[in-house]
């Protein structure tokens, strides 16, 4: 059975790689920018979000830009890919009715091509750790981890919202409610210290998205995330858990979209 899934995914993978170009280009194809944007919106919404809270936050922190931007760059990617994946089966429901093609592939492209615009924009993270002075140790190289298990937690949400909204239209309504309050949860203009004094650190464990950030924050800032012991594996095992939910779920419904879309 795995076999047979590796062949369909050999035999579609031109697809995929096609459906991913299309996917970049859509999403800037009205933008005089165009990739070029991909640099330019968080580097601004940096500054924007540094004036706003470094008084209040990071007024003691030179690198507080760094600080934001490391959570910015990761939560963006989050919730980019997961709307377009919620969105990915009804998008393509002419190509659905006409030819059969694998259905994960909708959702697992828009995950991978917003992937794709997320690790260019990692090149601002760079530049702004030069500029501010936070200057990479050999535990940068882990932060390899934190974004597996970023991809592995947007894959398995996008898959299971994907599949969930072919029969709840209003899921795309709730979804943005629902990523305002991870938003919040996820300490990216602030952090956390204050809340661990209030007795509100609750909130942030149960926060997968926080923990990549804060894992990721660490490997950025040269401290070694995996003697986090909670803060490492509680990711991880979601992470992992999310994609074999979202598989599972996806495989059981993705006969009856037809009727639906």
């Amino acid at each position: 059975m795995f076999k047979e899934q590796i062949k369909t995914f050999k035999r579609y993978r031109f697809l995929l790689r096609e459906l991913v170009k299309k996917g970049i280009k859509l999403k800037y194809r009205r933008s005089y920018l165009g990739i070029l944007w991909t640099l330019l919106e968080p580097l601004l919404t940096t500054c924007v979000l540094t004036l706003v809270f470094g008084h209040f936050f990071g007024k003691n922190d030179k690198t507080f830009p760094v600080y934001i931007l490391t959570g910015r760059l990761l939560y963006t990617f989050f919730s980019g890919a997961t709307k377009a994946a919620m969105k990915s089966i009804r998008a393509h429901a002419g190509m659905i009715k006409k030819v059969y093609v694998p259905k994960y592939i909708y959702p697992l492209s828009s995950v991978l091509f917003n992937f794709i615009i997320f690790m260019i924009s990692l090149i601002v993270l760079v530049g702004a750790a030069v500029v501010f002075k936070v200057y990479p140790t050999v535990w940068v190289f882990t932060g390899i981890v934190p974004l597996f298990m970023l991809f592995m937690l947007t894959l398995g949400a996008g898959m299971i919202l994907s599949t969930m909204s072919v029969f709840f239209r209003d899921l795309e309504y709730l979804w943005d409610v629902a990523l305002m309050l991870i938003m919040y949860t996820c300490a990216i203009f602030y952090k956390t210290e204050t809340m661990e004094k209030t007795g509100s650190a609750w909130v942030f464990r149960l926060n997968p998205l926080y923990a990549i950030i804060r894992c990721f924050r660490d490997a950025v800032y040269g401290r070694n995330m995996f003697t986090e012991g909670y803060w490492f594996w509680m990711p991880m095992a979601v992470s992992i858990v999310s994609v074999i939910v979202g598989v599972a779920l996806f495989k059981k419904n993705q006969d009856k979209f037809i009727l639906h879309i």
